[in-house]
């Protein structure tokens, strides 16, 4: 007796402990019911003839769906989600999500569908700026990603998979994440989540406890294709930098220096008489750039950009971006052990659409190398005196494990000379399995040869 006593002492102790632990859990239902009718279902349509091989990864979800219709020529597909900004028809979401598109189709909860134009689009941002011809529409409140805490509970709604209007929660996991594009360009601070992120959550809002969007859910880090635990957002803040410059002139200024720059380990701190490793360490200046027109130099630590410390390197392209053109602000650099105040008036950031940024060509599909490639452009061949080659759009698996990264121009693959992209895969056809061989690469103006393991 005296035993089953003590069980049910136990027992109920634990219960009260469960009990309390579920009370300490938030309660999302009404957050989600003041915002579900803001968030939106984003398709396109599509000319198959036009279709982007980027997408073919993304379209085979849909094939191994049961059909429900014979495929037209063109035919929507659900690509992401989004979220009504203003009660007049603007709607934010991911430029990925309809970049290519011949027609965007935005669908309610209450299954309104609306036809929607592009107002203006930044890659750099991963961000669109939507618009529909309707009023009174219900909107999302908007709060300060910069008010975020680590740990911080986030709630995301959007339409996984196409299940529309999905909801999931989790915490905030990090802030500021430096992740590059595949130009190895850096102006946005993610916000890393532990919150269930996958194909079709793009676009859609990121809220705090509060129902306040504070992100904007954009991609995630996973080697299967699905949800592994971490997602990425990108802080509202800036979204709406970027939304006021897409409504006033349809395109996004941002500042540029003109710098090469890398991390300050704790050997070279040590070797350029800093205290401790920070600041961000130029290891090039472009010519007639706004840096070197600063005298800054190569082997400067920038340590304070407009009155920012600078503590990782990826820290500076984030307020060097989000400086207006042609504004001049004080940089403070360590310069052989002494510390100097300079002032530098920040350039334009050139569009993509420029020769110096994008190439000529779509990019191929993902090799087994690991490897996705692009033409390199005319004024890149000529900067580097180059007569050909590829330049590295993605670089994955075996190419990234030997140190290939996106932005390098491949001249040379298993010592015979690569031209265009044709040629590298022809190339690549006779590697040896199993072996590794050398790669010629360009990266800053400087040869290097890397070992490329070649899968069997």
């Amino acid at each position: 007796m005296t035993r089953r006593i003590a069980m049910m002492t136990a027992g109920l102790l634990l219960g009260a402990c469960f009990g309390a632990a579920a009370a300490e859990l938030p309660d999302f239902t009404e957050l989600v019911e003041d915002n579900a009718a803001a968030v939106v279902n984003v398709s396109t349509t599509r000319r198959q003839s036009e279709r982007d091989p980027r997408m073919r990864d993304f379209e085979e979800f849909f094939r191994r769906m049961p059909p429900q219709q014979p495929p037209p020529s063109a035919r929507p597909r659900s690509l992401g989600s989004g979220f009504v900004i203003s009660d007049d028809g603007y709607v934010l979401t991911n430029n990925h999500v309809v970049e290519g598109a011949d027609e965007i189709l935005v669908r309610f909860p209450d299954r309104r569908e609306l036809n929607a134009e592009v107002v203006g689009t930044d890659r750099r941002s991963d961000l669109a700026l939507l618009k529909v011809e309707a009023d009174n529409l219900p909107t999302v409140r908007l709060g300060r990603s910069e008010d975020l805490d680590v740990g911080e509970w986030v709630l995301a709604i959007g339409s996984p998979f196409g299940f529309d209007y999905s909801v999931t929660a989790g915490i905030v996991s990090a802030k500021g994440r430096s992740l590059p594009t595949e130009r190895n360009e850096n102006y946005v601070p993610f916000i890393q989540t532990d919150v269930a992120i996958n194909p079709g959550n793009s676009g859609g809002p990121l809220f705090n406890l509060d129902g306040e969007v504070v992100g904007i859910n954009s991609q995630i880090y996973s080697r299967s294709g699905g949800f592994m635990g971490v997602s990425f957002a990108i802080p509202i803040d800036v979204a709406m930098e970027v939304v006021d410059q897409l409504k006033s002139g349809g395109r996004v200024s941002r500042g540029w220096l003109g710098v090469v720059i890398q991390e300050v380990s704790r050997d070279l701190a040590e070797s350029f008489g800093l205290e401790r490793p920070h600041g961000a360490l130029v290891s090039e200046v472009a010519p007639e750039s706004p840096a070197e027109e600063s005298e800054l130099q190569a082997g400067d630590v920038i340590i304070e950009f407009d009155g920012n410390p600078i503590e990782r390197s990826s820290e500076l392209p984030h307020y060097v971006g989000r400086t207006p053109a042609n504004s001049e602000v004080d940089v403070t650099v360590m310069r052989g052990g002494e510390r100097l105040e300079l002032k530098v008036k920040v350039g334009e950031l050139p569009d993509l659409e420029g020769d110096e940024s994008v190439g000529q060509g779509a990019p191929n599909e993902p090799s087994n190398l690991g490897l996705v490639l692009e033409d390199v452009p005319e004024a890149a061949l000529s900067r580097f005196n180059l007569k050909g080659g590829v330049r590295v759009v993605r670089s994955t698996g075996p190419a990234a494990d030997s140190g290939i990264r996106a932005g390098d121009i491949i001249t040379r693959l298993n010592h015979q000379t690569v031209e265009s992209r044709e040629g590298f895969r022809e190339i690549a056809k006779t590697l040896p399995k199993g072996r590794r061989v050398p790669v010629l690469i360009v990266r800053g103006g400087v040869q290097t040869f890397v070992p490329l393991s070649v899968p069997e």
